[in-house]
């Protein structure tokens, strides 16, 4: 699992951050991404589960049903069904010390790729103290 994947530029939430994206077949993970706006490393696992989310309902062609009067109270304009969806596991980080330690466990380029640049300093400082490494 050590050096199993890839440090490397992306976008989410149309700021640019950092993912890392599995080179080897025993990596235990889809993805991971970092989540500029909140300090948090997302691990999406290979581990698959099921849960019922609430999804836009669907007509016979495939178009989304509108309701007929106006808005429902949750101001959306189309009817919802729920349906178990199947979907990968995942973790959230929220501590430094741990983000930088699965990194380390898994980047191959972990040395040599500037991932902090896009760590809120300001929000980890929020986070009090962090332990050297």
């Amino acid at each position: 699992m050590k050096d199993s994947m890839l440090l490397v530029t992306s976008v989410w939430d149309d700021k640019e951050t950092f993912r890392m994206i599995p080179i080897t077949d025993q990596c235990p993970y889809v993805e991971c991404i970092f989540d500029t706006g909140l300090n948090v490393m997302v691990l999406i696992s290979k581990n698959k589960k099921q849960s019922y989310h609430m999804l836009p309902k669907v007509d016979d062609s495939g178009d989304i049903v509108r309701v007929k009067t106006g808005r429902r109270e949750s101001g959306k304009e189309f009817k919802e069904e729920r349906r178990l969806v199947e979907s990968f596991q995942e973790y959230y980080l929220i501590k430094l010390d741990e983000i930088e330690n699965v990194i380390s466990m898994f980047a191959i380029n972990a040395t040599n790729f500037d991932y902090k640049k896009y760590m809120n300093q300001e929000t980890l400082a929020l986070a009090g103290p962090q332990p050297e490494a």
